[in-house]
Parts: C-alpha cells; sequence; structure tokens
C-alpha cells in the first residue's frame, strides 16, 4: 500500500490513537482491476471532497484501501458482541478498514476490502450485490429521515468472491459519525482494563454526546443520552416497516445510527411476525421483536458502564437500571408521535382520543394485513375524500375507523411528507441488484433515483409504488459472508 502524499483527501488517526489498544493497523488487500460502480456526489460535496479525484486512479485506489493519504493509519476495529443472543468476546472488522476520520469528524471506512486479523477463517471479501445493496438502501434510509451510515462509493475489485457460486468483488467505502458499537464497550470491558474502558467512554462522549461531560454523571448521562437516541431509532424503523435483521450488540452503534445492511428489508404485507434474514430461524429479529430486542441490547451496554458509573456495583447497578426502564416509554412516545404524523391528525387532537384511533388501526392492519406503505399513502386520498384506495387495501373493515379518523380533519400534505410513495421494494432491489452482478447497471440507478426521493410521486414509474406480484416467492436475505 503506498501512501499518496499529494491526495487531496485528508485523514485524522484520532481513534487508532486515543485508542490503540482496540484497533489492529491493518493494509487492505489488493484490488486487481479496480471500477468505480457507483460514486455519490451529493455525499462527496457534503464532505468536502473532489469528485473529479474520487473517480480517477488515485480515488479509486483510496476507495478500495489500496492507497491511502500520508499520515493516515487503516486500522481494523476490535470489538465484542452478542449474536443472536449468544456471546462472542472477540469479533471486530474481519473484513473491513477503518481508513480515518474525514475533516469534518466522520469515519471513512471500508467493507469487503480483504482479511484481518478478525476474519476468523472468512476470506474478508465482499460482492458486488451485497455492497450495492447497502448502498441502496442505506441512501434510501437517510431520504427517510433515518439516522443511518451513509454509502459513499461501492468499487467492482476485479477480483472473484466464492460464495455459493462465483461472483465479482466489490468493496463498499461508507461514512459514519463513528463506528463505535456496544459490542466496543463490551471488548472493552472484556479486557479488565477500567483505565481502557474510561477512555472509549471518554472518546464516545466527546464526539457524539458532549454535553454529558459537564453533567453530574457523565458516564451515566452517556447511557441515558444513547437509550433516547436508540429508542427513537428503532421507532423510525417500526414506523416505515424497516426489519434490520440482525441486531446484534456489534450493531447497536452508540451514535444512534442505523449500521450493516445485510439481512434487512422493507416490510410488504403487514405482519408483525416478518422475518427476512436467512439464519434468524427462531425470529429473534422478527418485525415485532425490534423494540425490545434493542432494549436487551441496551442492557448489554449498561453492564459495561458498571465500573465507571459509581465505585459501587450495587450502586451503579441501580442507577443504570432506572435509566433503561426508561426505554419502554421513550419508545412509546416516539412511536405515538410518528403515527400521529402519519396519520395527519391535527396538533389539538385529544391524547386518548388518537390513541384509541392508533390502537384500532393495529388491530384493523393485524386483521385485513394490508400492503405496510401502500395502506399509509392510500390514507392521504382518503384525506381528500377518496376512500376508494383505502378499501382495496382493508375493505369494508376499514369504514367506522375511516369515518372517526376522517372527522378529524387529518391533513394530506402533511401525510405525504411523511408516508413514502417509494421504499427499497424487496422484489425490486433483488431485480437490480441481479442485472448489477451481470453488469447492467441500469436497474439499479432508475431504483437508485426514485428511492431517494421517496415522497415525490413520478408519473410512469407506478411499478416501483406496488408490492411485489402475488406469485412471487418469500423474500429471504443473507448476510453476504
Amino acid at each position: 500500500m503506498t501512501p499518496q502524499a499529494a491526495s487531496p483527501v485528508s485523514l485524522g488517526t484520532r481513534y487508532a490513537t486515543e485508542l490503540s489498544e482496540l484497533v489492529v493497523p491493518w493494509k487492505a488487500a489488493e484490488a486487481s482491476d479496480p471500477r468505480l460502480l457507483m460514486l455519490n456526489e451529493p455525499l462527496a460535496a457534503e464532505l468536502g471532497l473532489d469528485a473529479d479525484h474520487l473517480r480517477g486512479e488515485e480515488g479509486v485506489r483510496l476507495l478500495t484501501g489500496t492507497a491511502v493519504p500520508e499520515g493516515a493509519t487503516p486500522v481494523a476495529q476490535a470489538y465484542a458482541g452478542h449474536q443472536f443472543g449468544g456471546y462472542s468476546p472477540r469479533l471486530g472488522d474481519g473484513r473491513a478498514l477503518l481508513l480515518g476520520e474525514l475533516p469534518d469528524g466522520r469515519d471513512l471506512h471500508l467493507k469487503g476490502s480483504g482479511r484481518t486479523p478478525f476474519a476468523r477463517g472468512g476470506d474478508g471479501l465482499a460482492a458486488v450485490g451485497p455492497m450495492l445493496r447497502e448502498y441502496l438502501i442505506s441512501e434510501a434510509m437517510h431520504a427517510l429521515g433515518v439516522p443511518t451510515t451513509r454509502s459513499l462509493a461501492v468499487v467492482a475489485t476485479g477480483n472473484t468472491v466464492y460464495r455459493e457460486t462465483p461472483l465479482p468483488g466489490a468493496v463498499l467505502a461508507r461514512v459514519a459519525a463513528s463506528h463505535l458499537r456496544v459490542g466496543t464497550f463490551q471488548f472493552a470491558r472484556s479486557t479488565g482494563d477500567d483505565e481502557v474502558l474510561r477512555r472509549l467512554a471518554d472518546h464516545a462522549i466527546a464526539r457524539h454526546h458532549p454535553h454529558a461531560a459537564d453533567a453530574e454523571n457523565p458516564y451515566l448521562e452517556l447511557y441515558a443520552s444513547v437509550v433516547r437516541d436508540q429508542a427513537r431509532l428503532v421507532a423510525r424503523w417500526m414506523l416505515l416497516g424497516f426489519i434490520h435483521g440482525v441486531m446484534n450488540t456489534d450493531n447497536t452503534t452508540i451514535s444512534g445510527e442505523t449500521i450493516d445492511y445485510g439481512p434487512c428489508a422493507f416490510m410488504d404485507a403487514f405482519d408483525p411476525a416478518t422475518v427476512f434474514s436467512s439464519i434468524d430461524t427462531g425470529g429473534r429479529y422478527a418485525y415485532a421483536n425490534q423494540p425490545p430486542v434493542l432494549q436487551w441490547n441496551l442492557a448489554r451496554f449498561a453492564e459495561t458502564l458498571v465500573p465507571l458509573v459509581a465505585p459501587d456495583q450495587d450502586e451503579a447497578v441501580r442507577l443504570l437500571t432506572e435509566v433503561l426502564g426508561t426505554f419502554p416509554e421513550l419508545y412509546q412516545r416516539a412511536w405515538t408521535a410518528g403515527m400521529r404524523d402519519k396519520l395527519g391528525l391535527p396538533a389539538d387532537t385529544p391524547d386518548a382520543q388518537a390513541n384509541e384511533l392508533i390502537e384500532d388501526l393495529s388491530r384493523l392492519l393485524n386483521a385485513t394485513r394490508p400492503d405496510y406503505t401502500g395502506f399509509f399513502r392510500a390514507l392521504g386520498a382518503a384525506a381528500d375524500g377518496d376512500t376508494a384506495p383505502v378499501r382495496e387495501h382493508v375493505g369494508v373493515l376499514a369504514e367506522d375507523w375511516l369515518t372517526r379518523w376522517r372527522a378529524l380533519g387529518p391533513a394530506r400534505g402533511s401525510m405525504d411528507r411523511v408516508n413514502p410513495l417509494y421504499i427499497p421494494r424487496n422484489h425490486l432491489v433483488e431485480e437490480a441488484l441481479d442485472a448489477a452482478t451481470a453488469g447492467d447497471m441500469g436497474p439499479f440507478t432508475e431504483l437508485l433515483v426514485v428511492v431517494t426521493d421517496p415522497y415525490t410521486e413520478r408519473p410512469g414509474r407506478e411499478r416501483y409504488s406496488r408490492p411485489a406480484p402475488p406469485d412471487a416467492a418469500p423474500h429471504v436475505t443473507y448476510c453476504g459472508t
């Protein structure tokens, strides 16, 4: 790997320097024939990066990790984690590298850049399809207003990746506020070195929750801040019908961003038991289980902070448990506020009346199992008096509910600003990825256009708002490793 002194990209080494015990300096694998597939030019501009440079030979080499700016120190990050409830003490970036921090403080991180000491027998590589999936869905989530990691670029490496069949290889370059996870704290706690744990917590406070530094108990306030952010995050997922699919503690961020888009998908037909991941055979991460699972993950985070919160362990546990107990109310408050917005309820609608409507709607959705996204978009037309689209979704069972809801004067304009017309429909995602893997980026590019402007109706693109055909096979996703 050759440092490039003339590169216009500057990368800091804050994490690698401040927490050297939690990283391993490493080099990306060589790419035999790197070729840029996707570049997020609006994000590059936001980051102050020169898109023309990134499209050039040296820029593409940067995006594969094979050429980095002078002074940068790519590292593989160490972390532990509970995966499907079972604890793994040593996970880490098995196929990823943190290249460094961009000038605005965000991480530039690679996925699929080759084996690291944390690879645990894996090849450390990634295929074009899964990397484009993360690009597409993370950018759709951003457009939907969900805190998320962002995708900067996907580069085809020219290497072959062997899964069930040989596949073209790729590297994803993504950007995040940081890649600190609950699993990072679990690893630091497992070292038995409270000073390392304290420095990690101070680093997290400085980067993500600086107000906590002035609190009476900074580490307790750090925990409370993460609980609040994660409660709001999972509420956003639920309101959109998004299913993460692999909510392990190493995929729960300290920043409150959504991270890792492997076995994830959006619901078509409403069903609280929906699972898409091929490996989630027990339904641990089903749609309806996401809030309680996240609270469980936050309990694991609390366990790591015990030595920092109070000298007396029992007192620390009491304080942390008290904060953890606020999660259900925080989640319910965020979800209810979001549902009021989705229903276009006026601000002066009494809580009791709104809550009754929401509860009755939940029963209606359970009974009829409509297309989740399509139903809420159809409500916008119903607010203007055209109830036929809603009846197409839920039939006559909606009559009483529609009458009571419309009597409150819901506002279509506000509803259409929060109820998307376009989401990454699973059958369309697979269609686009299959084409891209075969060398045709056209379907992917067109799908990306609509899902990154999800509230604007586009005449002639009605297929992008429709659910999968009735005869479509059940959708299954895979982690891509």
